[in-house]
C-alpha cells in the first residue's frame, strides 16, 4: 500500500480503492442505515426480576422501534450463547427449539441445556397458564407506527447455574435475531439502568434487579440477495407504460429450474378464476408441493419476477391540484401480506390534500423536510393483500395541491424518488425511461428538421413560381 502515500490525488485514489474493496466484501458501515428511518431498531431488554437458589428469573422483551418494518409470519427466533454453564429450567410465553443434552441431571430435567439456545414465540391459543403479557403471537411483531399496541413481544425465562448476585451473573454473548430469516445484526448486551415497573393501580413502582439492553439493526442486503419488489410508472400525458426493469428480482430459467414460477399459459382454466379454481393441476402442484418451504416465494412468471409490484400512475391534472393512482400487486402465490405498508418519498407530500382507502402518516426523519409518507390498508377492508390472482391487489388515489414554485411535470418530477414495501427498498426504473412530456420528446429534433425542410421547399417553389 505504499502507493497511497504522496500527493492528495494519490490519497483520494487509495481511499476510493479501499472503500470499493470493503464494499465488495460486505464490510460497509452503511448496510444497516436507513435514511428514512435513521433511528429504527429492535431493542431487546433482559430484566432480572427475582433470584432463585441457583440463578434468576428474567423477562425478555423485544421492542420494535422501526417505524414501518415489522416481523412477519413465521415470526422471530432469538438466539445467544451463555457466558458460563447456564441452563434454562423453565419458560413461559416462549420455548427453545431444542432441549440439548440434559443427561447429567437427575430428577428435574431442565427445559434446555444447550450452550447456544434458540427461542421462538408460542402460537395464538396457548393455554393461559403458559402465557405472559405480549406473548403468543406466533412471533409476529408489527411496526411502531402502524400498530404500536402489538410492537413488542415477551417471554419469561428461569435460568440456573448463573449465580445469584449482580457480581456473579454474566451477560449472554453473540445475540442473533432472525425475522424469520437473516437481516438483523445485534450488538453486544450492555448493562443499563434497571427497568421500573408500575402496578396497574399506579400506586407502587418496582424495579428489576439488573437490566441488559441489546440493539439489533436491519440490513436489506443481509436479508436477501435479490430485491423483493419493483416499481412501474405511467402518466396521462404519455401512452408509454414504463415496466419494472427486466430481471429485477430474478430471471425466468425454465430450462434448468422448471416450476420456479407460475406460467399462466400452463393453467387449464380462465384467468378470472385463477385464485380460487380447483381445476388447475399445475398450479395446485407447484403451490402445495411436498417438501417445499411454504414461505419461499412462488411468483407468477413475469419479466421482473418480483413478488410485489408497485405502480404509480399520474392520473389527472387540475388547475390547483393533481391526482395519482397507486396500485400494489401481489405476484406471490404463497403469501398473503397482512399488515402491509408502503413508504413513498416525493416532494409534494407536504401538500397532500386527500387520500382514498389507505391510512396515511407523514414520516419526518429530518424535521424540516416533509416529503415522506407511510401508507397502509384500512382495518378489515384492504389491510390484507391477497396472494396472486385477480384479488391480489390493492389501490388508492392521492390528491395533491400544487405549489406553483415547485410543481412541474417535466424531467420526471411527478414520479416518486423512492418506494419501500414492508420496509424493503423497491427497484425503480432508470430515470431516462420515465414517461416524458410531449413537448420534451426525443423526436423533437426530427420534427424541427422536417419543419426546416418544408420551409426550404416552400422558398424554392416561391422562387421559381
Amino acid at each position: 500500500m505504499g502507493f497511497c502515500f504522496g500527493s492528495i490525488s494519490k490519497l483520494t485514489t487509495c481511499a476510493i480503492v479501499v472503500l470499493f474493496l470493503l464494499s465488495s466484501f460486505g464490510f460497509t458501515s452503511t448496510d444497516a442505515f436507513d435514511a428514512l428511518d435513521p433511528n429504527g431498531n429492535i431493542t431487546i431488554k433482559w430484566d432480572l426480576i427475582s433470584w432463585t437458589p441457583d440463578g434468576y428469573v428474567a423477562v425478555v422483551t423485544m421492542f420494535n422501534f422501526q417505524q414501518y418494518r415489522h416481523i412477519q409470519t413465521p415470526g422471530w427466533s432469538l438466539g445467544w450463547t451463555w457466558a458460563k454453564k447456564e441452563v434454562i429450567w423453565s419458560m413461559v410465553g416462549g420455548q427453545t427449539t431444542e432441549q440439548g443434552d440434559c443427561s447429567k441431571f437427575k430428577g428435574n430435567i431442565p427445559h434446555c441445556c444447550k450452550k447456544d439456545p434458540t427461542v421462538v414465540d408460542l402460537l395464538p391459543g396457548t393455554p393461559y397458564n403458559q402465557q405472559i403479557a405480549n406473548c403468543c403471537k406466533g412471533g409476529v411483531i408489527n411496526s411502531w407506527v402502524q400498530d404500536p399496541s402489538n410492537a413488542a413481544s415477551s417471554f419469561q425465562i428461569s435460568v440456573g447455574g448463573a449465580g445469584t448476585t449482580n457480581k456473579t451473573v454474566r451477560v449472554p454473548k453473540n445475540f442473533t435475531l432472525k425475522a424469520p430469516g437473516p437481516g438483523y445484526t445485534c450488538g453486544p448486551a450492555k448493562v443499563g439502568k434497571p427497568t421500573k415497573f408500575v402496578t396497574q393501580d399506579g400506586r407502587r413502582v418496582t424495579q428489576a434487579m439488573m437490566t441488559w439492553n441489546v440493539t439489533c439493526t436491519y440490513s436489506q442486503f443481509l436479508a436477501q440477495k435479490t430485491p423483493t419488489c419493483c416499481v412501474s410508472l405511467s402518466s396521462f400525458y404519455n401512452n408509454t407504460i414504463v415496466p419494472c426493469p427486466t430481471c429485477t428480482c430474478g430471471c425466468q430459467n425454465n430450462n434448468t429450474q422448471p416450476g420456479s414460477c407460475v406460467d399462466l399459459s400452463l393453467t387449464w382454466f380462465p384467468l378470472p378464476s385463477l385464485s380460487h379454481s380447483p381445476n388447475s393441476p399445475y398450479l395446485a402442484s407447484v403451490v402445495s408441493g411436498a417438501n417445499k418451504n411454504s414461505y419461499a416465494p412462488l411468483v407468477q412468471c413475469t419479466n421482473h419476477m418480483c413478488p410485489v409490484r408497485v405502480h404509480w400512475h399520474v392520473k389527472l391534472n387540475y388547475k390547483d391540484y393533481w391526482r395519482v393512482k397507486v396500485t400494489i400487486t401481489n405476484f406471490n402465490y404463497r403469501m398473503n401480506y397482512t399488515q402491509w405498508n408502503l413508504v413513498v418519498q416525493h416532494p409534494n407530500f407536504d401538500n397532500l390534500t386527500q387520500l382514498f382507502s389507505f391510512n396515511y402518516k407523514p414520516l419526518t426523519p429530518y424535521e424540516a423536510i416533509n416529503d415522506t409518507a407511510m401508507l397502509w390498508g384500512v382495518k378489515f377492508y384492504n389491510d390484507l393483500l391477497m396472494q396472486a390472482g385477480p384479488l391480489g391487489n390493492v389501490q388508492s388515489e392521492l390528491l395533491f395541491r400544487k405549489d406553483t414554485s415547485t410543481f412541474t411535470f417535466e424531467k420526471g418530477w411527478a414520479f416518486p424518488r423512492r418506494i419501500y414495501f414492508n420496509g424493503d427498498n423497491c427497484v425503480m426504473p432508470p430515470p431516462d425511461a420515465y414517461p416524458y412530456l410531449p413537448n420534451t420528446s426525443p423526436r423533437q429534433d426530427i420534427s424541427l428538421l422536417t419543419l426546416m425542410l418544408a420551409l426550404l421547399m416552400s422558398l424554392v417553389f416561391y422562387t421559381y413560381a
